[in-house]
């Protein structure tokens, strides 16, 4: 772990407004790989981040790790125009307030473009700024629903379930941060910033796969299916005495190299189960001849079996199983980050690796509400101590 900011990003500025996840996950991951990303929170109360996750409240040192945190009360004119000022000086603005918001705070990309033609404003919502749903709240949930992903989740027995993440605003995040690059890439062409504007919802629907084709072609709606994917087998969960495991082997060569490691190799050659058409025509058939077979290993055995087959199986990980994995540990997959509260504290590590600018963790979530005010009210906008107190008093800062 540096101190300093080595990544790709070194040398740009973000400033990062809004709070919670899809706006802050998109600033960490530019966080990561060395921008220098200032946070803005409410004076008071900071980003309500602060206090999220199962017992003891540690999601801000994830997601506001790299990042300065200042306190700026947006609501008042004063601190609007604290924003203009560091927007003068930065390479983005990253918002994902309700749309409308920042343009009733004179704050809007017209606004902002004029003040700097250099300036990308990056802006993630639940439905984009544009639209009869536009200025509707926009909750990853909701995004996840209506983008197709909910209704695809869990098993056809049960309503849809939801993945035990974030995952709309995490995917909407990661093409904000997607179309934030691409932008960057246009401004060394040409000088100029331009929008980037992200929904939940589509976000979620540009990982829907062929699902719309497929509807608009045959008619056919996918549904529900548990562990598998209907017509892809094998590759499932299967039972070995100590626990499970996942087995990918659907590819014509791999299910050669499986059948010959379950001792049967003239499995490839049945014509139930030769090409891709016929395991998946008989899938069902396939997972329960195979769950038979895998029941009789421990899952040491049975995925050492399966490696030295080159069938590629993975045990089903929990945190502690990824803290003990030698591939983690190799990669350092899992880094270690001080802490002044909770001594240390482990974390991924940023992604993806490049080779020449990796990205690092430099330090978690600052835990002091505007911990870098001096620095970027002080230094970088020249605000004396007695006008940095002065705005304090009267809850700008």
């Amino acid at each position: 772990m540096s101190s300093d900011a080595h990544g790709a990003l070194r040398g740009l500025r973000l400033i990062e407004m809004g709070q919670l996840i899809a706006g802050p996950f998109c600033g960490q991951l530019m966080a990561d790989h060395g921008a220098e990303v200032i946070k803005i929170e409410p004076p008071g109360t900071g980003d309500p981040m602060r206090g999220w996750g199962q017992g003891i409240p540690l999601w801000w040192s994830v997601v506001a790790r790299n990042k300065k945190c200042i306190t700026v009360n947006l609501r008042e004119a004063e601190g609007q125009d604290i924003v203009r000022r560091l927007a003068e000086k930065s390479d983005f603005l990253l918002e994902n307030f309700r749309p409308g918001t920042m343009e009733k705070w004179s704050l809007g990309w017209e606004s902002l473009h004029e003040l700097n033609r250099r300036l990308i404003m990056i802006r993630v919502s639940g439905f984009g700024q544009t639209g009869p749903y536009a200025k509707r709240a926009g909750y990853g949930s909701i995004g996840e629903a209506m983008g197709g992903m909910r209704y695809l989740a869990g098993d056809p027995s049960t309503p849809p379930s939801r993945v035990g993440l974030s995952i709309g605003d995490s995917l909407a995040a990661t093409y904000a941060c997607l179309g934030a690059m691409m932008a960057l890439h246009h401004r060394e062409r040409t000088g100029e910033g331009q929008m980037v504007d992200a929904a939940i919802y589509e976000a979620v629907l540009a990982m829907m796969e062929s699902t719309v084709a497929e509807f608009t072609v045959g008619g056919i709606i996918r549904e529900r299916t548990g562990s598998i994917l209907p017509g892809i087998a094998p590759s499932n969960i299967y039972p070995a005495k100590d626990g499970e495991i996942l087995i990918g082997a659907n590819q014509d060569s791999v299910w050669a190299r499986m059948s010959q490691a379950m001792g049967k190799p003239e499995l490839a050659a049945d014509d139930r189960f030769r090409d891709h058409v016929s395991r998946g025509r008989n899938q069902a058939e396939l997972d329960d001849m195979i769950s038979a077979w895998t029941a009789t290993f421990d899952t040491e055995n049975l995925l050492g079996l399966l490696e030295r087959a080159g069938v590629p199986a993975g045990r089903i990980y929990k945190a502690p199983d990824m803290l003990q994995d030698p591939q983690f540990l190799a990669r350092d997959a899992l880094q270690t980050v001080p802490h002044p509260e909770h001594e240390n504290l482990v974390m991924q590590a940023p992604a993806p690796r490049l080779s020449a600018t990796p990205g690092s963790i430099r330090w978690p979530g600052p835990p002091e509400l505007g911990q870098h005010n001096e620095e970027i009210l002080g230094e970088l906008l020249g605000m004396d101590s007695a006008a940095r107190a002065d705005l304090s008093d009267r809850g700008i800062i």
